[in-house]
Parts: structure tokens; sequence; C-alpha cells
């Protein structure tokens, strides 16, 4: 799995609970796996990485959520 396959998990997650929009890419990574988003343990930087894009535009797609 990469970064462009994790935007959309993130932001899905995050439209779901908000809650999880401020943490960390290692606590993302136990929950996108718990919550079943992806089949194994992302590795931090690629979680990173996406979690920097969807903060970026959080403001256009958290209003069509």
């Amino acid at each position: 799995m990469n970064a462009t396959q994790l935007l959309p998990a993130i932001r899905d997650l995050c439209s779901r609970h908000p809650v999880y929009f401020h943490y960390e890419p290692w606590e993302l990574a136990h929950v996108l796996f718990s919550l079943g988003y992806v089949e194994d343990l992302a590795s931090e930087p690629e979680i990173d990485a996406a979690v920097e894009v969807a903060r970026q535009v959080w403001p256009l797609w958290r209003s069509a959520a």
C-alpha cells in the first residue's frame, strides 16, 4: 500500500470519525488496521505523507462529507 491508496482511507476515516484527524502517523497505522481500512500495517512515512495531503485539503472535502 502506498500514500495514494492511504489518502482515500484516511479521508473516509476522518469523515466518519473526526477525532482521528489529529492522530500521529504511528497511531493512525493501528487505527486503520484495526478498523479494516488496510490489510496490513502501513509504514509511518507513507501514512505521514497521506495525512499531510489530507490536512492540506481538509476544508475542501470536509464540507462535502
